[in-house]
């Protein structure tokens, strides 16, 4: 999964007030999803990295009181097979407790940069960069001003255009970006287009922006997304929605 590339995201910013911040992740899909939490370096790892949530079932930890930054994803279609736990989408190398490590494209991201240095400001945001899973939205509870939504609740595998569709099992499971499918430097912003100049939206990442407005859907993207909200006391990840 794409570390480097998403780490300069323009989000919803947030003041964290005296109130612990705690993530709840929630399963709203008719069938079981594995969320998955990785954090960026030097940030703990929370909830060992995984765990399975049943349909309509919901998790909630807390975040360190210190910075804390990293990205949340879902997993589907698992299942343990030959000693190892394995996924048809974002697996993270075999194992239910990810541990750190990243997932395997495509799949909806959550990115969340908690209180912030200095200033204890908060940001969250969804990514569809590295392509589409799961419909998912992080939704901000107990806060004052303007604390939006921001995600995406349509489900794009049903939409997929053909080049784009992953398929397990005789069914799309999947859709890549425009870079995870066809790897030229303009589509992954890379070399002569990795700047905010040269890298630009393409007919792959317009495809998900359309359904999907309130997501980055390529590596310099910039949505209006910036909103000031006080004191969220939870941020909700929901698939689903």
């Amino acid at each position: 999964m794409a570390t480097l590339r998403f780490l300069c995201f323009l989000s919803v910013l947030v003041l964290s007030g005296a109130s612990p911040l705690v993530l709840t992740v929630v399963n709203n899909c008719p069938f079981t999803v594995w969320p998955a939490i990785q954090p960026n370096s030097g940030h703990d790892v929370l909830e060992r990295g995984g765990f399975a949530l049943e349909t309509l079932q919901h998790r909630t930890f807390h975040v360190p009181d210190r910075h804390w930054s990293g990205r949340i994803w879902g997993r589907t279609g698992c299942h343990y097979s030959r000693g190892g736990f394995f996924c048809a989408t974002g697996d993270c190398g075999g194992r239910i407790e990810c541990g750190g490590a990243g997932g395997a494209v495509p799949a909806t991201l959550a990115q969340f940069s908690l209180h912030h240095p200095n200033t204890d400001l908060s940001s969250y945001s969804v990514s569809l960069v590295d392509g589409f899973n799961l419909p998912m939205t992080v939704t901000p509870h107990e806060g004052k001003g303007a604390c939006p939504v921001v995600g995406c609740r349509v489900n794009l595998l049903e939409t997929c255009p053909p080049a784009l569709r992953v398929a397990h099992g005789g069914k799309v499971v999947g859709c890549k970006s425009g870079c995870e499918a066809f790897g030229t430097d303009e589509l992954c912003c890379r070399g002569h287009f990795n700047s905010p100049a040269t890298c630009k939206a393409s007919t792959y990442s317009e495809f998900f922006k359309h359904s999907c407005p309130a997501t980055f859907t390529y590596a310099h993207d910039s949505p209006s997304l910036t909103h000031q909200c006080a004191s969220p006391v939870e941020l909700k990840v929901i698939f689903c929605h």
